[in-house]
């Protein structure tokens, strides 16, 4: 199983916040997830809290050979996590 750690939308119309999460790459965008890894709303008016992430479950994952998408590795490298290199 190819896992990938991605965005999952949730929130209202026009008022985006994502769930970052673990997923098999063949699911769905909104679909199951194998675990929630922390959340990214981009509308919050603190930017501190903007990001909020298990690092030690992203490490985790990471290590077992899960890859982030390309924005998820973005976030990571904003909030200091070690993406791992491509």
């Amino acid at each position: 199983m190819a896992v990938r750690i991605r965005l999952k939308r949730i929130g209202c119309r026009h008022r985006p916040s994502y769930r970052v999460a673990a997923m098999d790459s063949r699911r769905a965008r909104d679909g199951r997830v194998l675990e929630e890894l922390g959340l990214y709303d981009p509308c919050h008016n603190n930017p501190d809290l903007r990001i909020r992430l298990n690092q030690e479950r992203i490490a985790h994952w990471l290590g077992v050979g899960a890859t982030p998408s390309d924005t998820v590795r973005q976030l990571l490298k904003k909030a200091g996590v070690a993406a791992g290199a491509k």
